[in-house]
């Protein structure tokens, strides 16, 4: 092993919640804060997202304008941003990080690491669908960059496996690339998005919306020549398409996490926190969508600036607390972040996920049999894939010494 090479506090990551966090720590005098990403620009997802609705509702930008004004914010403050590095390992029990990138392998130490390494979503291998392995196929992710970052052709007519707001922005790409959207599927009775956007969207681009429908393999040799799909009945049929893009399914880019020795939450399957993003590893924070797969880019770029205020915390000499309460759900819920109740913190608010729709909801919080809390969410049904929130006011009924907490659904 190399020699470290010492910084203050070393983030992994350079999207929203990476480059606000540094951003926040460079301003305040945290000393050397240097921010690694493997891809040769900084920015994460927003740089490849040409469609806008990032920023505020005063100052609107597209994804790349995003982009860039957190990668000038980080620098501005005086953050150092390396691309092209791909942190590998740990190095030792501390927060000793080995890395490599165009200077060769490195090893760094800190007094504090920052993983904010984001989400992916699933590939077709992952989804397990058969097939050879033809081109033509896509995530939502790879088509942008394809398209926004490289200018590469896609095919002429497309399929769009999936209903989310992802999967409208997918096939904006696809139509901006010139590529014909013959239809989409989803395994939902209907579309897991706004109402409203995405009858505009049929009615703007008279795409079918196959309901009830799953994309079971892929035809063609060389080039994808069509899918075909079941429907919940049984009935199959062929799509023929030279394109087709997996939308959604987001899951966490935990590997370096996990290789730590991290403890992971089993419903988000990122690194189990508090509010404040302690990890159960001390001086190794977390935050933004490596937590929960996956929210806005300006929801984790808040969550990136409020994680870096417990780590200058913490090199101040705040201990670091303990493991904290875990909080988990029951069915039919999915998953909760944060997902530890630490008294010594400030609560925040809860993201939730749901596996089947849920009408008019109403969540109950309980330890131990005791009800803590019950919140009715809004008017309307609650979607799988579309986020959910819970208040924390009742953080302080938590029994430090009780049981786990679970938030359920009746």
């Amino acid at each position: 092993m190399t020699n470290p090479r010492h910084v203050d506090v070393l983030v992994v990551g350079a999207g929203p919640a990476g480059l606000a966090a540094a951003a926040r720590l460079a301003a305040a005098g945290a000393g050397r804060v240097e921010v690694l990403e493997r891809e040769t620009q900084p920015g994460g997802v927003p740089r490849h997202c040409a469609h806008g609705g990032f920023g505020t509702w005063t100052h609107p930008l597209t994804g790349p304008g995003y982009a860039r004004l957190l990668t000038e914010a980080a620098e501005r403050a005086g953050a150092t941003l390396r691309t092209g590095v791909t942190a590998l390992d740990w190095a030792s029990a501390g927060p000793v990080l080995t890395a490599v990138g165009p200077g060769g392998p490195e090893t760094i130490a800190a007094r504090a690491v920052v993983l904010a390494t984001g989400a992916r979503e699933r590939p077709r291998a992952a989804r397990l669908v058969p097939g050879t392995r033809p081109a033509g196929v896509y995530t939502t992710g790879e088509l942008q960059q394809a398209v926004h970052l490289f200018g590469q052709h896609i095919g002429s007519r497309a399929v769009v496996a999936g209903a989310l707001d992802v999967s409208y922005a997918a096939a904006d790409t696809l139509r901006a690339a010139g590529a014909q959207v013959v239809a989409q599927v989803t395994e939902h009775p209907r579309a897991q998005t706004g109402r409203a956007r995405a009858q505009a969207a049929r009615l703007r681009d008279r795409v079918p919306l196959l309901t009830d429908t799953t994309v079971t393999e892929l035809l063609g040799h060389g080039r994808l020549s069509g899918v075909r799909v079941r429907h919940r009945d049984g009935r199959t049929a062929v799509l023929p398409c030279d394109t087709v893009v997996f939308t959604g399914d987001f899951v966490p880019d935990h590997e370096l996490a996990r290789r730590g020795g991290l403890t992971l939450d089993p419903g988000t399957r990122g690194p189990a926190v508090g509010g404040a993003g302690h990890t159960s590893r001390p001086g190794v924070f977390a935050a933004g969508n490596l937590l929960h797969a996956v929210e806005p880019a300006g929801t984790v770029a808040r969550e990136g600036a409020r994680t870096a205020g417990a780590v200058l915390d913490f090199l101040a000499g705040t201990p670091w607390p303990d493991a904290g309460v875990p909080v988990a759900v029951a069915a039919p819920l999915r998953w909760i972040a944060p997902n530890r109740v630490v008294p010594a913190f400030p609560p925040v608010r809860c993201f939730l996920r749901t596996g089947t729709p849920l009408p008019r909801p109403v969540l109950y919080v309980r330890q131990d049999g005791r009800l803590l809390h019950r919140e009715r969410l809004g008017p309307g049904t609650a979607l799988p894939d579309r986020t959910l929130t819970l208040r924390a006011h009742w953080h302080d009924r938590v029994d430090p010494g009780g049981g786990e907490v679970r938030v359920s659904t009746e």
